[in-house]
């Protein structure tokens, strides 16, 4: 189609700027950024719509739209939402690069301008196939005729017989046609997906699993943010189709993008039914930071309640705090000191979700039930949970189950606090996700957990992989889980017992890591923070000698140094442990003591080889 077919389009409500001699130009798609250099996104032909969320100054008109006319894009709408008439540098720099621009009026939704690019170039194009892109548009369109993701996945089946599903950037299963994807392909593809949007690929990326080639189309959010084209990579859905498109023509490669494009629309809706929560969130949090007084937020909180439990009657829930927080290496990797934080935010609703299942108790989108605001760079969620139904084999009154993990992992599940966790990294690494998550779901299976609530390993578990593919060596996701509290007055206590948590997954090696609040009344809480060397020339002073005694002789003095102390100094069950002797035994700890000059019958010199152990 050509631009000059746009301004007749009354319900678009688009007035031309500027660039009138330029109005036949073809229009090939449409693409919606908030970003300053959308450039890795852009392929030309395009009708590129913004909210002018980037811009902060005159000077900043200049740079966008020298990289849209070098980009080769058709024409630049802006919407005025944001600022009301469009800014005179702009229309100024548009003219200079002869760049056609038009002003959306503030009550079009870009939406409606995308929906109605995709179905005009379709039908230039694809001839048959945009019949398909507009059965499409009307299945997301609501009310009881809508089929949404599924409906467009379905049709992409029957009329092109193309397999697809909708993908989160964790691997998690949004929409599909025919049978569901098993969860470590799903997760492998999305670590694939991640990666290749990391390298600054063009899309689709083609990828093979378990034998199988599958392509991969980015689905990108409508309204970008300034998280910077790496961040933004980390929240986006894809769409992985069951083919190679390296073999397609140039006209079913232009009606998938449409499809993405379409696919987005309903992303956009879900994202916007999650902001009630999200203010209800951020309300509550910042007057819990600020230390208002416990009966307001506790007003607050009833507020809050039946929104995040709906159907709830009467019952008081119980809360927990999930803080989650994405470092970066280099600064410029957010796209020159934008804000990350609703990139990190989308994340933690994913990861919430994806622990939630596809539906809450009550049956709905789970999404339903998560609330996630952003302070600072930090995304803190407020996670309400529901008390047990009394009866017969259940728990206790007071213990909660959470509406947001119904699958939480049991306590006695978890890594034992200060276990050694293997840093996860690379898209290879996502094919093994899937087991960890079937070990989940397994967990889950059995008895109540004895620590109720969301568990930080629980909900990284089948994420891992994916999301360490995605940060790459640049970046790092790390979470912290607090304890559930019954009311108001213990939130403050909760959200700083989160953060610290985090800070302790943080001190771990890793791309994407996780603490809980059970792991903050050990001794593990304090040895990520003892001083690289210091831990060394600890361990070094009472380890060295015996790892060269062991190096000479093979006698395993580390080994049963290790055994004795887990077995709390008793001789005859270590030496049945190690079987040996105790005669045996007792000779090896005595070449313990000769070597290192210290006496295991002490309480402290116990205490300091633990320490060593667990430094080492």
């Amino acid at each position: 189609m050509r631009l000059r077919a746009l301004l007749e389009t009354d319900a678009l409500g688009l007035r031309l700027l500027g660039g009138e001699e330029e109005l036949d130009r073809t229009v090939r798609g449409v693409m919606t950024t908030d970003l300053r250099d959308p450039s890795r996104y852009l392929s030309g032909g395009e009708l590129v719509l913004s909210g002018l969320a980037w811009r902060r100054g005159a000077e900043d008109s200049e740079p966008f739209v020298r990289i849209l006319a070098g980009a080769g894009v058709a024409g630049l709408a802006a919407g005025e939402a944001e600022l009301g008439d469009i800014p005179a540098d702009l229309v100024a720099a548009c003219a200079r690069h002869r760049l056609p621009l038009f002003a959306v009026h503030e009550k079009v939704a870009f939406a409606t301008i995308t929906e109605h690019v995709v179905r005009q170039v379709s039908g230039v194009r694809a001839g048959d196939l945009a019949a398909v892109v507009d059965r499409h548009r009307r299945l997301m369109t609501s009310g009881p005729a809508g089929g949404g993701p599924e409906g467009i996945l379905d049709l992409l089946g029957s009329d092109l017989d193309l397999r697809a599903w909708v993908l989160s950037p964790t691997g998690r299963q949004i929409a599909g046609s025919g049978a569901p994807l098993p969860a470590a392909r799903a997760a492998a593809l999305a670590g694939d997906h991640l990666s290749a949007a990391r390298a600054g690929l063009r899309s689709p990326y083609r990828t093979a699993v378990d034998g199988t080639v599958y392509s991969l189309f980015p689905v990108r959010a409508q309204g970008g943010d300034a998280a910077g084209a790496r961040g933004a990579a980390l929240a986006d859905w894809l769409l992985a189709v069951e083919a190679d498109a390296g073999d397609w023509p140039e006209e079913r490669l232009d009606l998938l993008q449409g499809v993405t494009q379409l696919i987005a629309v309903e992303r956009d809706r879900r994202d916007a039914a999650r902001t009630v929560r999200r203010r209800l969130a951020q309300e509550v949090l910042e007057l819990v930071q600020a230390g208002a007084a416990p009966a307001e937020t506790a007003a607050r909180l009833r507020v809050a309640a039946p929104v995040l439990l709906p159907g709830l009657s009467g019952a008081v829930p119980h809360w927990q705090v999930v803080v989650a927080r994405i470092e970066w290496a280099e600064p410029e990797a957010t796209g020159g000191g934008g804000d990350g934080a609703p990139v990190v935010r989308a994340l933690l609703e994913e990861i919430l979700v994806g622990a939630a299942g596809p539906a809450g108790p009550a049956g709905g989108d789970s999404g339903d039930r998560i609330a996630v605001a952003h302070m600072g760079d930090e995304a803190i969620a407020l996670v309400p949970l529901t008390a047990a139904e009394e009866g017969p084999g259940t728990p206790a009154p007071d213990t909660v189950r959470p509406t947001a993990a119904p699958g939480a992992v049991p306590a006695t599940s978890a890594p034992a606090p200060g276990a050694a966790r293997p840093p996860v990294s690379g898209a290879a690494s996502a094919r093994e996700s899937g087991a960890a998550s079937a070990r989940v779901a397994d967990a889950a299976g059995g008895t109540g957990p004895a620590d109720p609530g969301l568990h930080a390993d629980a909900l990284l578990a089948a994420v891992r992989a994916p999301l360490a593919a995605g940060l790459g060596d640049g970046g790092r996701l790390t979470l912290g889980v607090s304890a559930a509290v019954h009311s108001a007055e213990g939130l403050r206590g909760a959200l700083e017992e989160a953060r610290h948590a985090r800070r302790v997954a943080a001190a771990r090696p890793g791309r994407v890591c996780a603490a809980g609040h059970h792991e903050l009344a050990s001794h593990v809480l304090l040895l990520p923070f003892v001083p690289d060397d210091v831990r060394r020339a600890f361990t070094a002073r009472l380890l060295d000698p015996l790892r060269d005694y062991d190096r000479r002789h093979r006698a395993e003095l580390i080994a049963t140094l290790e055994a004795f102390l887990d077995c709390d100094g008793s001789w005859t069950r270590c030496a049945a442990r190690l079987h040996l002797h105790v005669n045996t035994l007792r000779y090896r700890v005595g070449r313990i003591e000769q070597l290192t000059g210290r006496d295991l019958s002490r309480l402290e010199d116990k205490l300091d080889f633990f320490l060593a152990l667990r430094m080492s």
